[in-house]
Order: C-alpha cells, then structure tokens, then sequence
C-alpha cells in the first residue's frame, strides 16, 4: 500500500463517518477502545486454533473472509484514530523500525557507526 492509498482511505473513512454524523464520537479514547475490540474480534479467531492451523487459515474461504474483514475494522479505527490525533501511521512506524533496528542490531553484525579507527584510539 502505498501513501497514497493510505491518504484517500483516511479521506474515504472521514467522508463515511462525516455523513452519518459520528465525527462526535471519534475521540481518541473511544477509537482506541473501538480499535482494542477489533483486535480481540480478530484474535478470537484463532483462540483455539493450533498453530497449524492458525497458519492454513486463509485456505478456507469462510475463515478467510472473516479474517480479512477484521484486519479492515482494525486497519479502519487505526487509520481514524492517527486522523483525530494527527499522526502519520507510515512515518511513525518508518521510526518504529529504524529504532528497533538499533535497539536489536542482527547478531554478528558490527554497528557501522562502530569504525575500527575508534576503538584504535581508545
């Protein structure tokens, strides 16, 4: 998905909710509590699953309906409520990696910031 893709269904779920009226009722607590259920509505669909299955479940066309309707309502509250609170999802989780990547390095791996030239003058 692309920023663009990203924008217009920002645009496309603030027409929706603007329409009906609901602007009132998007504020960062209910869309966080609204954006909680959907995660639980998804998850509950792989409560009692063993992994095994929980890996095939897209090959069954019922399941997989219904895991891709959940992961839109996700998408949907997440994507509202970065609106309501102006928050770019994709910087933020472009951030979210670069720290993770330097938080977790890949085992092995010297930190390129890590030159032999400064532990030389040590």
């Amino acid at each position: 998905m692309t920023e663009h893709d990203v924008r217009a269904l920002r645009r496309r779920l603030a027409a929706f909710a603007a329409a009906r009226d609901w602007e009132r009722y998007h504020t960062p607590k209910n869309l966080a509590a609204a954006l909680s259920v959907e995660a639980s509505e998804l998850v509950e669909i792989f409560q009692w699953l063993t992994p095994e299955e929980s890996a095939r479940v897209m090959e069954r066309p019922e399941t997989a309906h219904r895991v891709a309707d959940e992961v839109a309502d996700v998408l949907a509250y997440l994507l509202q409520f970065c609106e309501v609170l102006g928050i770019d999802a994709l910087a933020a989780l472009a951030e979210k990696i670069d720290r993770n990547e330097s938080r977790f390095p890949v085992p092995g791996r010297q930190d390129p910031s890590e030159s032999s030239d400064r532990h030389s003058s040590e």
